[in-house]
């Protein structure tokens, strides 16, 4: 059976918005042990002209959700705005993930060439193929989101590893070759 669409993105969100989750249980965790305020994360950014946090998180959602409505899903969540704590940032995530769980993979077609075309606010207006779309497009933006939330709790002193930006990947350890703590 050859990978579909729907196989190269939603498997993907949903992978990546459930490790944010738990990023976000980490770093409040960590954050109460040390004096550091969900206020501080929400507005923290990488650099001066970076997105804060909380943009980020709502971004990694956002374009998962983006991408699934211009590849054919329906009914999309509206996130809001930005949250201002971490519950609002867990609903944020929770919501698209109970919708992107619900999609119905053959709401994406199997015709990897059909046009997808995107405007920008700026007036920017973009036409490709629904796979270059996922390629070009769609997977850079959510991982430069998913990325850009990870890079800022590391920045605020959360002590995250390469294993809590992939902690779905676990599923695939084949037992007995984990490393003794």
């Amino acid at each position: 059976m050859p990978i579909t669409i729907y196989d190269l993105t939603i498997p993907a969100y949903q992978n990546g918005l459930r490790a944010l989750s738990g990023q976000l249980g980490r770093a409040l965790d960590w954050g109460e042990q040390n004096g550091v305020g969900e206020l501080q994360f929400i507005a923290s950014r990488l650099a001066p002209d970076m997105f804060p946090f909380a943009s980020q998180v709502r971004f990694s959602c956002a374009q998962a959700i983006q991408a699934a409505t211009r590849l054919g899903a329906t009914g999309a969540p509206d996130l809001g705005e930005d949250a201002g704590d971490f519950a609002g940032l867990q609903s944020q995530i929770a919501a698209t993930l109970a919708w992107l769980d619900g999609l119905d993979a053959g709401a994406f077609g199997d015709d990897d060439g059909r046009a997808v075309s995107f405007d920008l606010p700026n007036g920017m207006v973009f036409d490709m193929t629904a796979a270059t779309y996922v390629r070009d497009w769609a997977q850079p933006q959510f991982y430069f989101h998913l990325v850009a939330a990870y890079g800022i709790l590391r920045h605020m002193g959360v002590p995250l590893g390469k294993a809590d930006y992939v902690s779905y990947f676990t599923q695939y350890l084949r037992p007995g070759t984990a490393p003794a703590s």
